[in-house]
């Protein structure tokens, strides 16, 4: 038996801009999907796991993260997906579990491929060695223009901003488009989501996808 007849469970991934709302709607999906009987997780990347949340601070809060290469950015955001894999992922779909993962490879893909300009043959081979050529069953895309990604993180900010917080506009329009590039490469896997449109008419549409695929 291979370790993908193995995996019994479903991993839903959610992807977006900084402000896009991903963490609201697996907080309210979360909810919906326990309520009908189904054992979930929710994780994050990067995090998920003691290791992950180190890397994370470091990553992200820590101001010694200033002047990171972004060489260095991707490859401590593939450690920490490489643990999050293997601690938390891989056995509960072993388990038959549903996994609500807000970030996964598509932002590495995103976030150091196309809006850092690291050339995508090495995001690529990192990105699948990290993750134990583990691939989302369906990956959410929240969209959102790079101007409503700011103008919610400028609203939502009550400490100081962090390192993705603090990127410009046109940062933010790279990583739009790098993500509606791969909901364009890949139709089967990616569903757009409007984040835009009210709460609960986005709810409503993620659980109506998910159980189709449940």
């Amino acid at each position: 038996m291979t370790q993908a007849d193995a995996l019994t469970g479903k991993l839903f991934t959610f992807e977006g801009s900084e402000g896009s709302g991903k963490s609201t709607q697996i907080e309210l999906l979360a909810d919906e999907l326990e309520k009908m009987g189904n054992e979930v997780i929710v994780t994050r990347e990067p995090g998920g796991t003691e290791i992950g949340e180190e890397i994370r601070h470091l990553l992200i809060h820590n101001s010694a993260g200033n002047d990171m290469a972004p060489e260095a950015e991707l490859l401590l955001f593939a450690a920490a997906r490489a643990q999050l894999v293997r601690q938390v992922v891989i056995p509960g779909l072993q388990e038959g579990k549903v996994i609500l993962c807000d970030r996964f490879l598509d932002s590495t893909t995103v976030y150091q491929g196309a809006a850092r300009s690291i050339s995508s043959d090495p995001v690529s081979y990192i990105n699948q060695f990290a993750a134990s050529s583990i691939t989302p069953d369906l990956t959410f895309i929240l969209d959102v223009p790079a101007e409503v990604s700011i103008a919610r993180v400028k609203r939502r900010v009550t400490d100081l901003p962090d390192r993705m917080e603090q990127e410009n506009v046109d940062f933010y329009k790279k990583v739009r488009e790098g993500y509606l590039l791969l909901a364009r490469s890949l139709p089967e896997r990616f569903h757009v989501v409007d984040g835009t449109r009210a709460l609960k008419e986005n709810q409503e549409d993620i659980l109506k996808t998910v159980l189709e695929h449940i």
